[in-house]
């Protein structure tokens, strides 16, 4: 996050009542709702940041609008595949053998099931059934007969 909004944030905590409500008229184009400090500090320095990240990310947030426009327009989506994997921050989750197993994509890739890393969704999927399963097919993520673009599965 830039400098510039950091301190934009920390500046919050010393500003009067009528600052911040001048400050949220700003970003928000309207009055406060509240006249709660608290709550006004944190929706402040959320849209502050908000503001700075959409600034620097302009590529993710028109992905994202195409997202929302394609499940207006069909209802529904395609999962987000990233190199034959989900996205990094998914949570996978499988209703096995009378359990839930839920899986999180981490940020280099790889998969934590319970506590334990799992490099592929293939090895968490025989882990969990201890017999050889395609994982994205286990986890939903691909049909049966579906190939992956580039290749056998």
């Amino acid at each position: 996050m830039p400098a510039v909004t950091v301190a934009r944030v920390i500046a919050l905590r010393k500003m009067t009542m009528r600052d911040l409500r001048a400050q949220w008229s700003e970003l928000f184009e309207n009055d406060p709702p509240v006249d709660q400090r608290r709550f006004l500090e944190r929706r402040i320095a959320y849209r502050l940041q908000e503001l700075a990240w959409s600034k620097h990310h302009a590529a993710e947030l028109d992905a994202n609008r195409a997202r929302i426009a394609l499940l207006v327009d069909k209802g529904k989506l395609p999962p987000r595949v990233r190199n034959g994997k989900p996205m990094p921050g998914s949570v996978l989750i499988r209703h096995f053998a009378g359990q839930d197993h839920v899986v999180t994509v981490k940020a280099d890739g790889d998969f934590d099931y319970r506590g334990q890393s799992f490099t592929s969704l293939s090895a968490l999927a025989k882990h969990i059934t201890g017999t050889p399963w395609s994982g994205p097919v286990f986890f939903g993520l691909r049909s049966a007969g579906t190939k992956t673009k580039g290749g056998p599965r």
